[in-house]
């Protein structure tokens, strides 16, 4: 029997099941749906790219994976290569793992041992209200989400603000010397709410990074990859440590990555066996997700995506922005992100099938119906999954 994720197994309506999909469409045997959240914000290029298809068929035919303790191979060493230059700054530095939660915990990891490593006991963690980095144990403390308080009678390694500068700025005077890190989901927070704030809160979080010497780490794992409106929000404010996953691999296979500047990953470089980072997943650097990965980014630069995000978010603005009715809280837009809040998460009950029987597959969860479709949506195809949320409302 399947466990399914995120739900009551007793109480749990019928999953759709999936019979085929292509290009932005999910099939079911009786009907053709957009998916209009790109598969938990991972399909990017959409369904069976016919590139990325082939990609894989090609390293299969090679091989399917070998570990990175003492191996290496062609995928990993290129992908490698090439984040280096497609990221920001002096972020070069790539530690492959097989899930965003993860690449989470990585990065959480190396941010402790930067500063036992020099010595240095700093055992706090800052990070956001209502955030969410993943289902692991340490990913879950550092998140801010009601469903895992059964795991912390009391969160003592962690400390949460909200996205307000005068919290920031208060955070770093009481902690900064017992704080290794502040997380954050840069600019757009995911499952906590699409919520969504300014750059500016980013800028003095950088600053104050540098002032008392904390780590800033960026969970892009949602945001990255344009979803924000930007590239990466680390071209805007370049973080030490960088979380990818998700669109890493436009969904063809679960990878992520931890990238390092070189202040962190000097710190772990010695002859001392005792400073190493002593972490390796079995499947890190799986040769069939680097490919991917590779083709990945270069179909994103090639097609010119930025473009195509620009306008997803032109079009959600002239379609959303100004749509309201008393049950809305909030309409929030942002890059290839739309949501709408109501203010009773009874409002949304029956709206999945509702979109279901309108051809759109939708996942409201709480108080929040959203979007987040992959970007070779076409503008009448964006539009019947705006149509869809409207018309709920009617």
């Amino acid at each position: 029997m399947i466990w399914y994720p995120y739900e009551q197994m007793k109480t749990m309506k019928e999953p759709y099941r999936i019979l085929d999909a292509e290009g932005v469409h999910l099939y079911t045997k009786d009907q053709k749906l957009i998916d209009s959240i790109s598969s938990w914000w991972c399909m990017i290029h959409g369904y069976k790219h016919p590139e990325l298809t082939a990609t894989i068929k090609e390293q299969a035919d090679r091989f399917c994976h070998v570990m990175l303790g003492g191996l290496t191979h062609e995928p990993v060493e290129k992908l490698s290569d090439k984040l280096q230059e497609f990221l920001p700054g002096d972020l070069d530095y790539c530690f492959f793992s097989d899930s965003g939660s993860v690449a989470v915990e990585v990065s959480l990891k190396m941010a402790l041992q930067y500063n036992t490593n020099q010595g240095r006991k700093r055992p706090l963690v800052l990070a956001l209200e209502h955030a969410y980095h993943g289902d692991t144990f340490k990913a879950m403390e550092v998140g801010d989400d009601e469903d895992y308080h059964f795991a912390f009678d009391k969160k003592e390694g962690v400390v949460h603000i909200p996205t307000e500068i005068p919290a920031l700025e208060d955070a770093f005077e009481l902690y900064h010397d017992r704080l290794n890190c502040f997380i954050v989901e840069p600019l757009l927070q995911g499952a906590g709410g699409m919520r969504m704030y300014d750059i500016s809160f980013l800028k003095r979080a950088r600053e104050l990074c540098n002032q008392y010497d904390v780590l800033l780490i960026f969970d892009e794992v949602a945001t990255g990859f344009g979803r924000t409106g930007n590239r990466f929000v680390s071209d805007l404010v370049l973080p030490d440590i960088l979380v990818l996953g998700k669109a890493l691999t436009g969904g063809y296979i679960g990878h992520a990555v931890t990238v390092a500047n070189h202040k962190v990953f000097d710190t772990f470089y010695s002859d001392d066996d005792r400073l190493a980072l002593m972490h390796g997943p079995t499947f890190m650097g799986n040769p069939l997700a680097c490919a991917v990965a590779l083709k990945g980014i270069e179909i994103f630069e090639r097609d010119d995506y930025m473009s195509k995000i620009r306008h997803i978010e032109q079009i959600s603005r002239q379609e959303m922005e100004n749509f309201s009715d008393p049950r809305i809280k909030e309409v929030r837009i942002m890059g290839g992100c739309t949501c709408v809040e109501v203010h009773d998460p009874k409002t949304l009950e029956g709206f999945q099938q509702f979109a279901y029987e309108r051809g759109v597959f939708c996942r409201p969860f709480l108080n929040y119906m959203y979007s987040m479709v992959p970007y070779v949506i076409s503008d009448e195809e964006l539009i019947q999954i705006f149509d869809v949320m409207k018309d709920w409302f009617h």
